[in-house]
């Protein structure tokens, strides 16, 4: 049985992830995922794929989201009582106009100093209403667009053997920095394994996944960018992999290099690690 091993939010876009065991699942993801994001002082998103600093950046917030802690190497942490009712201003998210609440001068000095560009921080105001695209629609954050990046073991550990094969290490999952990861996925109908491992890509057919008493229905295949090039404890960039090796048996009909898929929520509630994951509609792969 395919069960869910692990579970990730990403407080601030392009910041370092929060590992946990439990999370609430709401309509727009894990809860607090990518609830603020990083902007240059003309409202313009900042991801890793020119700031690759961002990823130093380790966020943690309180359960009720009242409060956030930014913490960086060699630098003292910054504590916020986030703002939620502040004037709301124009936001860029890759060309699209949304809402953002500033979350002040204090906020904007110590991102400032730790990317060495000037920055601020905003949060998605409470109406957010953003409709994200794919086969099933819903709503995220400021996530690149779907609630929910689902990658399964298998297909990180058959990237990680051709890797080794060319004589490049292995990578870790946190470079592709999904939410849920999966394991124990066997053959694409679901019964056999194959040379006892599990089948990869799997995540590319289900079409619709019941975890625990939430549901998640498919949106699109989640197409890499340079992101997935920098390591993500030092912030830097590493070089051509993975991206050379996947562009080698990973792309993708529409252009691009696919790994893993996204997800919107068809039914909130509660998700763990080691819960089931109960693949109830199959479809056939975008590639």
């Amino acid at each position: 049985m395919a069960r869910v091993v692990e579970l990730s939010y990403y407080p601030v876009k392009g910041c370092a992830g929060t590992s946990v065991t439990e999370a609430p699942l709401t309509p727009a993801g894990l809860a607090h995922d990518r609830s603020f994001m990083v902007v240059s002082e003309e409202g313009v998103y900042r991801t890793q794929r020119r700031d690759p600093r961002l990823a130093v950046i380790r966020p943690a917030i309180t359960a009720d989201g009242e409060r956030l802690t930014l913490s960086a190497p060699r630098t003292e942490a910054l504590h916020l009582r986030v703002d939620t009712s502040g004037t709301r201003q124009k936001v860029d998210l890759f060309g699209t106009a949304c809402q953002g609440i500033d979350q002040g001068d204090t906020a904007a000095d110590w991102l400032s100093e730790v990317l060495r560009v000037r920055s601020r921080l905003v949060r998605v105001p409470p109406e957010h209403d953003r409709v994200t695209d794919g086969l099933t629609p819903g709503t995220s954050g400021y996530a690149d667009s779907c609630a929910l990046h689902v990658v399964s073991r298998a297909t990180l550990d058959l990237l990680n053997r051709k890797l080794t094969e060319r004589g490049t290490s292995p990578l870790p999952m946190n470079r592709f920095r999904p939410n849920i990861v999966i394991d124990g996925w066997d053959e694409l109908d679901g019964s056999d394994e194959r040379d006892g491992r599990a089948e990869p890509h799997t995540e590319d057919r289900a079409r619709r996944i019941r975890i625990g008493d939430t549901e998640l229905g498919y949106a699109k295949l989640a197409i890499r960018c340079a992101v997935t090039l920098v390591e993500q404890e030092s912030g830097a960039k590493a070089g051509p992999e993975p991206l050379r090796t996947l562009a080698g048996y990973r792309r993708a009909s529409e252009g691009g290099i696919a790994f893993g898929a996204k997800f919107a929520v068809l039914r909130p509630g509660s998700v763990s690690v080691g819960d089931d994951a109960v693949v109830t509609a199959w479809g056939e792969p975008e590639l």
